[in-house]
């Protein structure tokens, strides 16, 4: 992942090196929201798939690609935008450009308000920058940023504070503040399913009227919305052309507190649906626990020993074959 990220920051603007680590740390984020997001899905945001800049060869043009595209602009201007509110950069500070103003029945503009616009505008020098081409490709990269930075925009929170005589409410001040960057990816997830395709692909170049038939038909789609041009493969198999691993050899999960129904289809969305078995594996795991403090100055901890049940993808045959060289050589508890 830092390789993605390295290469994506030297392709930036040399003028905005200032911003540069908040740019990584951005990056970064959208990276690690992404495999948040995908870890139990077939696609489970790989590697391969988190290089943004489509110099290095053929880069596929499907609804995954859509989304690396818009959780990484989504990071970076998530990122640029806190860390300005923080007081990060000499040239950038809260956003008071409303303050005074009405801006809704009983309650006024005021506080410090998170500068988006900033935010904004620096991601948008960073990763747009990536897309040098004029095809369909890139303009579906450049949608797709766009849609991760309306994202950010179209999560913040409304923030009040109450004035008024004896803590009454009068009148109030308000202000925006980004929500936890776990509520963009989770935004940008819900996007992805709804991604619309659209049909360019086929003799969509370079040529002035290809252009503009291009910018057209992304002109008249939403930008909060996801685009792609292909469809995706078949998560299920292995295919190392395309760099796929498929789903065998995935872990799943069956049982466990607070699982969210996606996480609970897991086993049958890796596993059954893709033709594989599920294996049960058991497994002990050693962890520190019951830590106390001594004076002074050491922490001694004892080691507790738990077993733990874990669910795997395997391969029907390899299935039948475990549980055919158990059947002929069965294991029987020692004697006390």
């Amino acid at each position: 992942s830092s390789r993605s990220v390295n290469n994506f920051l030297m392709t930036g603007p040399k003028a905005y090196l200032i911003y540069s680590s908040s740019v990584a740390a951005g990056a970064q984020s959208g990276i690690e929201e992404c495999k948040f997001q995908f870890a139990w899905d077939r696609w489970n945001c790989p590697e391969r798939a988190l290089q943004l800049s489509s110099h290095g060869g053929l880069r596929s043009a499907n609804r995954e690609t859509a989304f690396v595209h818009a959780i990484s602009s989504a990071g970076v201007m998530y990122t640029l935008t806190r860390n300005c509110s923080l007081g990060d950069f000499d040239n950038c500070g809260c956003d008071d450009s409303r303050n005074g103003q009405l801006g809704g029945q009983g309650w006024l503009w005021g506080g410090c308000s998170d500068n988006v616009g900033f935010g904004e505008a620096i991601s948008k020098q960073f990763v747009d920058a990536l897309e040098t081409g004029q095809d369909a490709r890139a303009a579906m990269n450049l949608h797709n940023n766009e849609a991760g930075r309306k994202a950010v925009k179209g999560t913040m929170k409304r923030t009040c504070k109450c004035h008024g005589v004896s803590g009454s409410c009068t009148t109030q001040t308000c202000w925006l503040q980004l929500p936890e960057f776990r509520e963009v990816g989770t935004y940008l997830k819900e996007r992805y399913h709804k991604a619309l395709k659209v049909d360019l692909l086929q003799g969509a170049g370079n040529s002035a009227a290809s252009r503009g038939a291009i910018a057209e038909t992304f002109s008249s789609i939403s930008k909060k919305e996801l685009v792609h041009l292909e469809d995706s493969p078949d998560y299920c198999l292995e295919n190392k052309t395309l760099g796929l691993l498929g789903t065998e050899g995935r872990e799943c999960l069956k049982r466990g507190k607070a699982l969210s129904k996606w996480e609970k289809r897991s086993c049958r969305r890796l596993c059954g649906d893709c033709g594989l078995a599920v294996e049960e594996r058991r497994a002990e795991m050693v962890s520190s626990c019951n830590c106390k403090f001594h004076w002074c100055c050491a922490v001694r901890c004892e080691q507790c020993r738990k077993r733990v049940t874990k669910y795997f993808c395997v391969r029907k045959e390899k299935m039948f074959a475990a549980h055919t060289s158990r059947a002929q050589n069965p294991v029987f508890p020692k004697p006390f």
